[in-house]
């Protein structure tokens, strides 16, 4: 375990030099100041909670930034190193290369988690000094969205391993990083949308139209933010389709920590396999 957490810090310190821990925070932060300022005005004639409009908000951003930033920071984790010829140093090391993969793994977390608590904290923080209308409720479903949110960078952190270790170079791993945010925050939907346009409800019912859902983290990412709640669920008008598709809270969660497992231990057989 020690040697897991200082591979882990080794990240954790490559992050801050390269500045990725400031420019993530930056930028998350700035989006949610953002909506926190322009959705608090609207609150007072719609008698919505401010956090609610910001859940809305922030969590179709957060569906296609942070699977962006989890791939950015994890696609050469792997390929990079062995480029610049410090993977076989490191692995001269009394560690085990899955020790490696997880150390790396909780590293980049750890930036992510950083990143999204202090970025997305800042909205929170505007919202209380601000006095707007808040409930009970309002704070779990923001609470619940900085949490899933983690878990949704997580699964790409982890699916830029699984690219990493099997990339022939770190212009293949870019690429395949860009084809897979493409294909899981694009065009999974678009496909979606016109097959079931096309299928008119023939074939395709409830529990495949569940099934095609869970096949995608981003979706999950967005169903669970969006409906798990019921004043966000109105607001994000995902109320009806929450009762058409019968996926609860904590299916939809179990679903992105699977998406979480499964790529992470294709990348630790992967690279258990990999010839260096």
């Amino acid at each position: 375990m020690r040697r897991v957490a200082a591979i882990a810090e080794k990240e954790i310190r490559e992050g801050m030099r390269n500045h990725w821990i400031v420019a993530t925070t930056l930028l998350l932060a700035t989006l949610s100041l953002a909506l926190a300022f322009i959705g608090s005005a609207p609150t007072g004639t719609v008698k919505a909670s401010a956090l609610d409009l910001i859940v809305v908000s922030l969590s179709s951003l957060t569906s296609f930034l942070i699977p962006l930033i989890g791939l950015l920071i994890a696609y050469e984790a792997i390929v990079g190193e062995l480029e610049r010829g410090t993977l076989l140093l490191l692995l001269s090391y009394p560690a085990a290369r899955w020790e490696v993969l997880a150390g790396k793994f909780l590293g980049h977390l750890a930036i992510l988690c950083f990143a999204t608590l202090f970025g997305y904290g800042a909205a929170a923080l505007v919202v209380a000094t601000r006095g707007a209308i808040t409930t009970q409720e309002s704070w779990l479903a923001f609470l619940a969205m900085i949490g899933s949110s983690i878990m949704l960078g997580a699964v790409f952190v982890a699916i830029g391993y699984a690219i990493s270790v099997q990339a022939a170079s770190r212009g293949a791993a870019a690429a395949a990083a860009v084809g897979v945010w493409l294909l899981f925050v694009l065009l999974y939907d678009m496909a979606l949308l016109g097959i079931l346009v096309a299928d008119k409800g023939d074939h395709i019912g409830a529990r495949a139209l569940n099934a095609l859902l869970l096949l995608n983290p981003a979706d999950i990412y967005r169903l669970f933010n969006l409906s798990a709640f019921a004043n966000v669920s109105l607001l994000s008008g995902m109320s009806g389709l929450a009762k058409n598709i019968h996926l609860r809270a904590p299916v939809l969660l179990g679903g992105l920590l699977i998406w979480i497992v499964v790529p992470l231990l294709i990348a630790s057989v992967a690279f258990g396999r990999k010839e260096l």
